[in-house]
């Protein structure tokens, strides 16, 4: 059953067309990712769905009952008015909980002053049957939970809302939202503001999510591992594909090219249909001829206006019904032969969006050898910010730099390029390299300049060429006059890209490349990577780019830099292996631990004090022990109700699961300062 529908839904401002032509359904487990090129409509029909804006054709409908939950792009004015603190404003959402728990404690009270009367304790056992369903007693354990997932510190919960920046409240709205669990949940760019650690507990949140989701986002591996359909938005309308990203990107190539060979067989048919119209339409057989011209014409008129797929409507619905789904840009049918002949002449067949036409041409080889780095150090005379692994990376290996903001990576790059020197250690850069830089901020364009005059800045040549080589990155017509300083981050992106790819460059240091960019434009930016003939040292947010042309991970991490050499997803596999060894390596050390102190006893305490603080111990150690078996078992659990799909079951363990591992470090954290006093 579908808990949102929409039909030929529209929204136009004036003459614009924002978007047209949407006609979807999402399931009630549903999780849809949105894409499409920058300003095809996405956030605004998201706001039509949520109800903050009003179509002006087409209609939708929500299934009866639905509570929606919808998270802007960017929430600054969330919170507007409020002044609870991070933490009082997520216990707002179990407001009604907090009552249920006050009567409670009432009736508790009650029966301790002395009555015991039937009517009492059947009210209480109800009460506190339906508070513990609805979660009255971990509802504080799933605050913590959510809002340390997204990257609150402890410390930031007892902030007040007003005194958060834009980043912060559109994170703490995120946070209220996953606690409400809205059936429907409409997210517009969830990932902007979150870390890659945030972004993977969120993703692990929303796998789980037992109601449907509609989400846009330009993380591509994110919509890999949540959504289990594409919709790709263009200006007349949605296609829907069914998968994650990467499955979507398959079908939709199968699309094309089956799109290719329908257009062809159309054109085939009619030119044998317009030779038997024209050598019957005076002849004997003229009746037939006049029908096979109306039909074809209502097809011709029908693929114009709304491309081949509307053939098939056609023909099961009927004219009347094109008619209603076409009407703005429909046109009379042809009424005679050359009318008609000049339409099929007019039609044109299945067109890609335009994209980036980006090429990397190295100008000449480097040596085998690109960059060395023996017992180096990074940072400033006063702080240094990490230690690095010896490195080596070689002609066409591609090294992804990766950690938290503020670890040092953009300070590493210029490093490498000489700008900063390096505390210890020394960085041997190999032989002919020709090194491409693309800094995060694009800070080596000069503001004042047009587009077309930044470009003329990195190679002269002549403006025909200049404008042309402009439209290979969706400069078009006066655009290329645009002042660098008015365009949009996702302008200055492509603007920064084409003037890279005038370098000829053999080495390429690209500091977070997808910054701004669409979906489509990353999509053209790997394409153009992967076929690269030189070496890649990235430093990304993007996984989806990373472990597509990963060869090597650096991981910085707690001041060091460690080198990984293998694709993205085996690095993270072997990261959470070494986790849980490190977690069974720690139940070992307890162990160890229990003996030696059973054996040699306490330094400094008395017999009594020994005697206690082992009993202590052993009780400790015994709950720990517990937890550890309940958390195994409710591993198994998750496994077999995530096979069986049973998202209710998945909801209320993965509940558990967190409570017993908050527990687990709580007991953890208590072992540790025992052992160690």
């Amino acid at each position: 059953m579908a808990i949102l529908t929409t039909s030929y839904l529209g929204q136009s401002f004036g003459a614009v067309d924002v978007f047209s032509g949407v006609s979807v359904s999402i399931p009630n487990d549903g999780k849809v990712g949105l894409v499409g090129p920058n300003g095809v409509g996405k956030t605004s029909l998201l706001r039509v769905l949520a109800g903050f804006s009003q179509p002006t054709n087409g209609a939708f409908q929500l299934a009866r009952g639905t509570r929606l939950g919808y998270l802007h792009q960017e929430s600054a004015r969330a919170f507007n008015g409020r002044s609870h603190t991070v933490y009082n404003e997520m216990r707002t959402v179990f407001a009604s909980l907090q009552a249920a728990g006050e009567r409670l404690r009432q009736m508790e009270a009650e029966m301790a002053a002395g009555d015991f009367s039937d009517e009492l304790f059947e009210q209480y056992s109800a009460l506190q049957e339906k508070f513990e369903m609805a979660g009255g007693y971990d509802y504080e354990i799933r605050i913590k939970q959510v809002l340390t997932g997204l990257g609150f510190a402890e410390a930031d919960w007892g902030l007040p809302l007003d005194h958060l920046s834009g980043g912060q409240k559109t994170r703490a709205l995120l946070a209220r939202l996953l606690l409400e669990r809205p059936n429907l949940l409409i997210l517009d760019e969830p990932t902007n503001h979150l870390d890659v650690e945030a972004i993977e507990w969120l993703e692990g949140a929303l796998k789980t999510w037992p109601g449907a989701i509609l989400v846009v986002s330009h993380d591509r591996y994110f919509l890999d591992k949540v959504v289990n359909r594409i919709w790709e938005m263009h200006p007349g309308g949605i296609e829907n594909y069914r998968g994650n990203y990467s499955a979507y990107v398959q079908q939709r190539q199968e699309r094309w090219e089956r799109m290719q060979t329908e257009f062809a067989d159309f054109q085939e048919r009619l030119a044998k249909e317009m030779d038997y119209i024209r050598r019957n339409i005076a002849g004997q057989r003229t009746q037939m001829a006049q029908g096979k011209l109306s039909r074809l014409s209502r097809e011709v008129e029908a693929v114009r206006a709304g491309g081949l797929g509307m053939l098939s409507k056609l023909r099961s619905k009927g004219w009347a019904q094109v008619k209603a789904s076409l009407a703005c840009d429909l046109k009379r049918p042809a009424a005679t032969v050359g009318e008609l002949q000049q339409r099929i002449g007019g039609l044109r067949g299945p067109s890609r969006p335009l994209a980036l036409n980006m090429k990397l041409s190295a100008s000449h080889r480097s040596g085998r050898l690109v960059l060395r780095t023996k017992g180096l150090q990074i940072g400033y005379p006063s702080k240094l910010l990490f230690t690095a692994e010896d490195i080596e990376l070689h002609r066409l290996e591609c090294a992804a730099l990766i950690g938290g903001n503020g670890t040092g990576k953009t300070t590493f790059l210029r490093t490498i390029l000489e700008q900063l020197p390096p505390l210890a250690g020394e960085i041997r850069p190999g032989a002919s390299l020709q090194i491409g830089y693309l800094s995060q901020a694009h800070d080596d364009l000069n503001l004042e300049n047009t587009v077309l005059d930044e470009l003329l800045r990195y190679e002269p040549m002549d403006i025909s060429q200049a404008r042309h080589y402009l439209a290979r990155y969706l400069f078009r017509q006066d655009d290329v006059y645009k002042r660098v300083g008015d365009l949009s981050g996702g302008e200055r992106g492509r603007l920064a890209l084409a003037a890279l790819a005038l370098q000829g460059a053999n080495f390429l240091l690209l500091d977070e490349p997808t910054n701004h960019l669409d979906i489509p434009a990353q999509e053209a930016l790997q394409a153009a990577l992967e076929q690269f003939e030189g070496t890649i040292l990235l430093v990304s947010h993007d996984r989806y780019l990373v472990n597509r042309l990963a060869t090597q991970i650096w991981n910085l991490e707690n001041g060091r830099l460690g080198v990984f050499n293998g694709r993205y997803q085996s690095f993270i596999e072997q990261r959470d292996q070494a986790r849980d060894l490190a977690r069974e390596a720690a139940a070992q050390a307890r162990a160890d631990s229990k003996k030696a102190i059973g054996s040699n006893g306490t330094t400094g305490l008395s017999k009594n004090e020994q005697r206690k603080r082992a009993e202590a111990l052993a009780q400790l150690e015994h709950e720990i022990g517990e937890i550890e078996m309940s958390l195994a078992r409710l591993g198994e659990n998750l496994q077999t109700a995530t096979q069986a799909q049973s998202f209710d079951k998945i909801q209320s363990l993965s509940v558990e699961y967190a409570v017993a591992e908050t527990q687990l470090e709580q007991l953890m954290a208590q072992w540790e300062k025992m052992t160690h006093e």
